[in-house]
């Protein structure tokens, strides 16, 4: 039989936490017509600015091909635009569009609710606390992780 003391596992309170984090914003996006995946990538662009596919790639820790999938739903409603490079026709450059920053004012709005209602009965002491804990957490990790990696649940 398997076992691990999930208890003690520092990783697994942070990941199931996130988890939850992301099933409730996910369900809250869904409301407006985009997923968690897609609104990663706009809070990648509002984070980084344009940049290269592959770099939002590398960022959002997922593989190309998976990406590009959800580029091309993104563009074909009309949220992104892809253009080359003007070094290398084969890069592609990504920005959003008027439609995607109107659509992003309403995804920040759950990201913030969702923040609200997980922060329920925890003081903003505590909230200061949790932050410079994480913050501790990735200054240790710093060697091994991307301070510049997806921001899993931005705003929330």
């Amino acid at each position: 039989m398997l076992q691990y003391d999930f208890e003690q596992s520092l990783g697994y309170w942070v990941c199931s936490t996130a988890h939850a984090l992301r099933k409730s914003l996910d369900a809250k996006l869904a409301q407006e017509g985009i997923t968690f995946r897609q609104w990663v990538v706009l809070a990648m662009v509002a984070l980084h600015g344009e940049q290269q596919q592959g770099q939002l790639a590398e960022r959002m820790g997922i593989e190309p091909p998976t990406l590009a999938g959800i580029l091309e739903r993104m563009e074909r409603d009309g949220l992104l635009e892809r253009y080359p490079c003007c070094d290398d026709r084969r890069r592609k450059w990504i920005r959003t569009t008027e439609k995607a920053e109107e659509l992003w004012e309403r995804s920040v709005e759950c990201a913030r609710e969702v923040r609200t209602q997980a922060s329920q009965g925890i003081s903003e002491e505590e909230l200061a606390q949790f932050k410079s804990l994480c913050s501790k957490i990735r200054g240790n990790l710093h060697s091994t992780v991307d301070p510049t990696a997806a921001v899993i649940c931005a705003d929330v």
